[in-house]
């Protein structure tokens, strides 16, 4: 059991099983755990989309079969509930060990879900376990599971040992970043790797073993549609890159210049609430934090380039450049703040801490580079714009956003701004001339 100091929160359950005897079993086993807190149960769909309603709980533990119809109600309404509350981890428990329920599970990606089978909850503590592996945005599949997604086309003998490491990390759900770390290789690489593997399984598969290539690479495809968010420093590829090196035939070393506004968002007093907030609760925000912010930044065709703890670092035209790059990182700034008030709105309920940020933007020229080696590939930005963006975001206080004087006049619309006195930043020897807006300026006024 785990202890649980008096100024940490629990981890809040919402358990769903129309089976009472089950039902409380679960109930009481969790009782057990001092981190966990079972703050309501239902017995079926509708009990439990009302009951999630209500409690808002960090995880949802859940049947697959409940009334009307004991088909899939379980996992429908675990779909439902991450569509209406994006932060809640979901535990399935199963009495099936048919794989396809887990890659219907998995369908739309991976992050903040487990697949238990019940036969073996009361084994340890896989269940609290799981229940806070997805509360911090993990993900967890029964060891049966895998084992039944790969035994059948693993026992012909036809793969090699490497073949089969790589197809039970695809079968346990890593992200192909992961599995490409593991390799010491590039994502790409395991991507052509896990495609060849896949043919020659079908090359050479009989009738049952055909089955499970299909489910295979509908758990390869759920992983590929996995959002990265917690790939920070190591996220080698920001979206559009790929394609863009592809179509150029660009090689390590080469590099462009090209004119682009670098947002740089932080979370201001973050080490301050990391000090007060129990840390599984804070990953669970910082999580719902960073899907927001990507959210804002890629609905304005911007690129998330790094997630650097509390830090939001995103880019506008590059890789595919753009005329109206400033326009679209200041949209993206306010769209910003405001989804991160209405976040805030729902953790106030909650008795969690809000977020509260400072944005800067700069606008300039850089030099933007494939780096590394076969290994290890980095699409990176290099110059002076990134650094003032980082200093310019330090300006702003709690709910601002600061505009480099270049990015102020870059833009196609004015904007009512404060013009700042200028003012030195570390690096360069002029002072800084700014502008500072509000975070509840509206986009009409721009």
């Amino acid at each position: 059991m785990t202890e649980l100091s008096p100024e940490k929160k629990k981890i809040t359950v919402f358990l769903a099983e129309d089976n009472l005897f089950v039902r409380e079993g679960v109930r009481a086993l969790l009782s057990f755990e001092s981190d966990l807190e079972v703050v309501g149960t239902a017995a079926d769909y509708d009990e439990l989309i009302a009951g999630v309603q209500a409690t808002d709980p960090q995880v949802l533990v859940t049947d697959i079969r409940m009334p009307p119809t004991f088909q899939t109600e379980g996992i429908d309404a675990a779909k439902e509930v991450r569509k209406r509350h994006r932060g809640t981890g979901v535990v399935i428990l199963s009495q099936y060990d048919d794989p396809n329920y887990a890659i219907s599970l998995l369908s739309e990606g991976a992050e903040g879900y487990a697949y238990l089978l019940k036969d073996r909850v009361a084994e340890g503590d896989q269940l609290a376990q799981a229940i806070r592996e997805v509360a911090s945005g993990g993900s967890k599949l029964d060891p049966k599971i895998v084992e039944a997604l790969i035994t059948p086309v693993t026992g012909d003998g036809d793969l090699s040992r490497k073949e089969e490491e790589m197809l039970r990390l695809v079968a346990e759900g890593r992200p192909i970043k992961r599995i490409a770390a593991a390799f010491r290789t590039t994502p790409a690489d395991v991507s052509d790797s896990i495609e060849r593997l896949f043919l020659k399984i079908a090359q050479g598969a009989s009738s049952g073993a055909s089955g499970a290539l299909q489910r295979l690479k509908m758990l390869h495809q759920a992983i590929v549609q996995l959002d990265e968010q917690g790939e920070s420093m190591s996220r080698l590829l920001p979206g559009g890159v790929a394609e863009k090196l592809r179509r150029e035939g660009r090689k390590v070393g080469e590099t462009e210049k090209l004119t682009v506004t670098v947002l740089m968002s932080d979370i201001r007093g973050y080490s301050t609430i990391a000090e007060d907030t129990d840390p599984s609760l804070l990953a669970g925000q910082l999580n719902i934090h960073r899907i927001e912010m990507n959210k804002a930044v890629t609905a304005s065709g911007g690129n998330v380039w790094q997630f650097v703890g509390d830090a939001v670092m995103a880019v506008f035209g590059a890789p595919i450049p753009q005329e109206d790059h400033a326009d679209r990182s200041l949209a993206t700034a306010l769209a910003m703040h405001r989804a991160q008030q209405e976040i805030n709105r729902r953790w106030k309920s909650e008795g969690l801490a809000p977020f509260e940020l400072g944005i800067g933007l700069s606008t300039g020229e850089v030099a933007a580079a494939l780096l590394g080696s076969d290994e290890h590939l980095e699409y990176s930005l290099v110059g002076d714009t990134v650094n003032l963006a980082q200093r310019l975001q330090q300006w702003a206080a709690p709910g601002q956003i600061v505009l480099s004087d270049a990015t102020y006049r870059c833009l196609e619309t004015p904007v009512p701004a404060q013009e700042l006195a200028p003012a030195p930043v570390k690096g360069r020897s002029a002072p800084v001339l700014a502008y500072k807006l509000s975070a509840m300026t509206e986009r009409s006024e721009l």
